[in-house]
């Protein structure tokens, strides 16, 4: 299953060995890293990318989400040559950031916005903005969330089967004191959610309005309008996480579902892959933000390569016809997984939503991370390499999801159906599926 990987990449292998003497692991993220070495990539162009062996892929991972407009848009790419004449970085505000705060209040139906430079970021202010506006510690997130590498919400993202539903701290180095206030919820488990705020004083509640750290695992709308209504009972916040559901519909999920949030947070695909996350929300929420009230700063927030970069993203890529073109596509892929399960009679499901998807080799789709957490994940690892040592960049991991561009092309999604149509047959001979 790896011998072909490994003869295919012996230039990251080589890079590999050298990084990992002076980087841990020899990456900069720990998601980037995947046993036995970690692919190094060279390039990427439109839906395509190269390693360092000079191997081509179609990528439908998308830089985790990030690429919604696809590698190196020529759009993007001729307006930042432009930009960069005018500076990286100015210091003060830049002028034209008011003007991407009117688009994202539009678009996204909110009151008022402040820019940072990551999700992590983002999501670590809207907590501390939510404490400040109700005056209370306690934070409810849902197991198997992933809301970025701060301490307060790193807690039961990828628990072990034997710790579901028990605080389970996801990182060395964090002191149970910092993560006491953090409460955990079952995703799509009402009783789970209003047992906690029965009991708990809850400040606000932080969710992935589609969860995207198991695959892609879509909410009961009943589920999340009770929590709405839980929340007005209860006087606590809702944050809706749309670092990854921002960029795959036009207004996000909240839009999607008709629900206005107190607040949201978006990073990722707004910015064409540039550096910029937004906090954004009501009015009488935001406002609690400014000097000698609640901190919120950083140098490179709304810097003018990223601003400029969100502006065209938003308004001349990631448009909604462009969307639409993007989803059908998706449907295309979803259904052809589908199909392959059916004609095939495979243990597999399919869950999409906008432009992203994901698989499952189980007979149901999972609800929440226990039952994510209970399917057998060797098919997919060897769905994983067979398709990357023919030329497919399915998804990053078992718990994430493939996204498409505004830059794939329906021979992209013939040319995966058609490669993973054979490595299901594989998969499904060496599980005994059926």
């Amino acid at each position: 299953m790896l011998s072909d990987y490994k003869k295919l990449t012996l230039n990251s292998l080589t890079l590999y060995n050298i990084a990992s003497r002076i980087m841990p692991y020899g990456v900069s993220s720990n998601y980037r890293y995947f046993e036995p070495y970690p692919l190094y990539l060279s390039r990427g162009k439109g839906s395509r990318v190269w390693d360092v062996d000079g191997n081509e892929y179609i990528d439908f991972n998308m830089a985790y989400g990030a690429l919604g407009i696809g590698h190196s848009n020529p759009k993007l790419v001729k307006i930042l040559k432009e930009k960069l004449e005018n500076g990286t970085i100015l210091g003060f505000e830049f002028a034209d950031t008011l003007k991407l705060a009117k688009i994202i209040k539009s678009r996204f139906n909110v009151d008022m916005v402040r820019f940072s430079s990551t999700g992590t970021e983002a999501t670590m202010h809207s907590i501390r903005i939510a404490r400040a506006y109700t005056r209370k510690k306690k934070i409810i997130k849902f197991e198997g969330h992933y809301h970025g590498s701060h301490d307060q919400l790193l807690v039961n993202v990828s628990p072990e089967k034997n710790e579901v539903m028990k605080k389970s701290i996801s990182s060395y180095g964090i002191p149970y004191d910092v993560v006491k206030n953090t409460l955990i919820a079952e995703w799509n488990n009402y009783e789970s959610v209003e047992k906690l705020v029965k009991k708990e004083d809850v400040a606000a509640i932080i969710m992935e309005p589609i969860a995207m750290n198991m695959g892609l695992i879509k909410p009961d709308v009943s589920f999340l309008k009770g929590i709405f209504s839980l929340a007005k009972e209860y006087g606590f916040l809702i944050i809706f996480d749309e670092v990854k559901t921002g960029g795959k519909f036009y207004s996000g999920a909240s839009g999607y579902y008709g629900l206005k949030p107190d607040l949201i947070t978006l990073s990722k695909a707004i910015a064409g892959g540039l550096p910029l996350s937004v906090i954004a929300g009501k009015k009488e929420v935001m406002r609690v933000v400014g000097p000698n009230k609640t901190a919120h700063g950083g140098t490179f927030s709304a810097n003018p390569l990223s601003v400029t970069a969100s502006i065209v993203t938003l308004t001349q890529i990631l448009t909604e016809n462009s969307l639409y073109e993007a989803y059908k596509l998706n449907s295309m892929l979803s259904k052809g997984y589908q199909d392959f399960a059916d004609d095939l009679d495979l243990d597999l499901t399919v869950s999409m939503w906008g432009t992203s998807g994901s698989i499952f080799f189980s007979k149901v789709l999972p609800k929440n991370y226990r039952e994510f957490s209970e399917i057998d994940q060797r098919p997919w690892y060897k769905y994983f390499w067979l398709m990357l040592s023919n030329g497919i960049i399915p998804m990053a991991d078992y718990d994430e999801q493939w996204t498409i561009s505004t830059q794939h092309t329906k021979e992209d999604i013939m040319k995966h159906l058609e490669i993973a149509e054979n490595i299901l047959k594989k998969v499904k001979e060496e599980f005994k599926y059926r």
